[in-house]
């Protein structure tokens, strides 16, 4: 699996490709030849995979009980707009207009990487979650107390 790191200022060019980041693209799998899958994310975000990645999240999602309709919301939810990408010949990803609009990006962008995930958002929309995150020495006692790590 791979592990992301890294926070990244981007811009759509007029075709609205996406030139991944060097930094990213070091980051990658070899494996990965390039291929991954963006879906909606759980705020206004995008969701960037490896596609080996995508593969593993998806396998477990298969794994819900689809008789169940919660379930079934759920991975229809998931999967909504999930589309396979292809790194172009210089680096450059076409995002699908319809994903585009529903994230708000126009032009700039974050791109934001951990875990096997890179976060894709409008530069406004990244800023102001930012800003409206809850003080994070509370929030950070509240996740990891429980765990009793330490950072």
């Amino acid at each position: 699996m791979t592990n992301f790191i890294g926070e990244y200022d981007c811009k759509l060019d007029d075709k609205g490709r996406l030139m991944l980041p060097a930094g990213l693209k070091k980051q990658c799998s070899s494996s990965s030849e390039g291929k991954f899958v963006v879906n909606r994310g759980l705020e206004n975000c995008l969701v960037l995979y490896q596609k080996q990645d995508w593969d593993t999240v998806s396998s477990k999602i298969a794994q819900l009980n689809q008789f169940v309709l919660k379930n079934r919301k759920f991975i229809r939810r998931f999967n909504n707009g999930a589309s396979t990408l292809e790194l172009d010949g210089v680096g450059r990803l076409l995002i699908p207009k319809k994903l585009l609009e529903y994230a708000g990006i126009s032009k700039e962008m974050i791109l934001f990487g951990y875990a096997d995930k890179i976060e894709i958002w409008s530069k406004e929309a990244y800023e102001k979650m930012l800003n409206e995150e809850e003080d994070f020495a509370s929030l950070a006692e509240e996740v990891m107390g429980k765990t009793g790590g330490e950072g």
